[in-house]
């Protein structure tokens, strides 16, 4: 007979994972968790607390898949490397974004997360207030990207040639729009996920120039 693995609270955190890859947060309960382990519900609680302490756990361990630069890497690819993973792990799960927002409880994953990359900046000669400026306008290009990366009307494996047909926009009322689609769109193997590294350039370029300026005093 085969023993059954002790429960945990890194184990109850990773099926409730799990439970919501497959059917979001609201399929998330102590029930719906203790089924994907084989559990009763109940047995849960001697691990966490209820479905607040499982969400609060569920948000830190987002951070333990967000791979974290070193204090002493250079700022600029550290940076970048971990906004590439960022967006990897909120892309992957999309009930991420929303939950890392909304918890009250930082746990010690999302707390070593961002004392490291504030440490890298500061490092890097950063300032502590733009150190925050940095850390702050990063995460809001990258949250903002992925937002917008999953709510696209595309559904997987569309073309952006067969939506853009779909929505048949009149050349006449948006000239401009019309004239963007033709010369990015059609006809090309456009996907939007490209933008993502010309506009996070952008942002590391503007952070670059505003640490010389703080530097020349």
């Amino acid at each position: 007979m085969t023993e059954r693995r002790p429960l945990s609270r890194e184990r109850i955190v990773t099926a409730a994972a799990a439970v919501a890859d497959r059917s979001g947060l609201a399929g998330v309960s102590m029930r719906s968790v203790g089924k994907e382990l084989g559990a009763e519900a109940m047995s849960l609680y001697h691990h966490v607390a209820g479905k607040d302490d499982l969400l609060d756990g569920l948000a830190d361990w987002v951070f333990t898949c967000i791979e974290l630069p070193g204090l002493d890497d250079p700022w600029r690819p550290a940076m970048r490397e971990r906004a590439v993973s960022s967006r990897a792990a909120l892309s992957a799960h999309p009930w991420a974004l929303g939950l890392v927002e909304s918890r009250r409880n930082p746990g010690p994953a999302l707390l070593r997360h961002h004392d490291t990359v504030l440490g890298c900046l500061r490092r890097g000669g950063f300032s502590v207030a733009l150190a925050a400026h940095a850390f702050s306008v990063i995460d809001a290009y990258v949250y903002g990207f992925v937002l917008t990366e999953l709510n696209l009307p595309m559904q997987t494996g569309e073309q952006a040639d067969e939506l853009v047909v779909e929505l048949g926009i009149p050349a006449e009322d948006y000239p401009h729009l019309t004239e963007m689609i033709a010369e990015q769109v059609m006809g090309r193997d456009y996907s939007y996920a490209d933008e993502f590294d010309f506009g996070l350039d952008l942002v590391l370029d503007g952070l670059e120039a505003a640490l010389a300026e703080a530097a020349a005093g």
